[in-house]
């Protein structure tokens, strides 16, 4: 990762701004209620704290201590069901499976085999009828297809634009 947001986060509160608008539009349409969330690369939480707040239980992982220690500090004073990791997505092994994983924009910050190695063992913790939701450079897209393909359980993919790959586990 060239860019320090470890020191980024210990500046300054809330430095990415607001949630990502495609993911709470999927957030805001979505039926389930209560769901397990893995969020990889959450940063200080802009995407998992809206998430807990519509009563989603969430894992939030990032490699920066003041990332994490922002979204617990906001988990633990508004009650929320957020756990935060401090770990390397290159290494991290998930706990378990999730109804949903999202991944917004923190792929591209890995080295090319080491993002899609990454990928694909986070494929693996995504649960029947569960999904992974992708935003990261337009670039990256097909690589992640490829992926995906030779997973061994089956996908569809529900969204494909733009930098944006939303796929379901069926």
């Amino acid at each position: 990762m060239n860019y320090d947001y470890n020191k980024l986060y210990g500046e300054t509160r809330d430095a990415l701004g607001e949630p990502t608008t495609i993911f709470v539009n999927f957030f805001d349409h979505l039926e389930q209620q209560d769901v397990r969330v893995l969020d990889v690369g959450c940063g200080q939480g802009r995407d998992a704290i809206f998430i807990a707040r519509k009563g989603h239980r969430v894992v939030g992982v990032d490699i920066s201590e003041n990332g994490i220690r922002d979204l617990k500090e906001v988990a633990a004073r508004e009650n929320l069901s957020i756990e935060g990791v401090v770990a390397d997505i290159a290494s991290y092994e998930p706990d378990g499976s999730f109804d949903i994983i999202l991944i917004d924009r923190t792929l591209h910050m890995l080295a090319r085999q080491t993002r899609l190695t990454a990928l694909k063992k986070m494929l693996n913790h995504v649960g029947k009828q569960g999904w992974i939701l992708i935003a990261d450079e337009v670039s990256n897209i097909e690589d992640f297809k490829g992926v995906v393909s030779e997973h061994p359980a089956d996908w569809k993919t529900e969204l494909s634009q733009r930098g944006n790959l939303f796929l379901r586990h069926v």
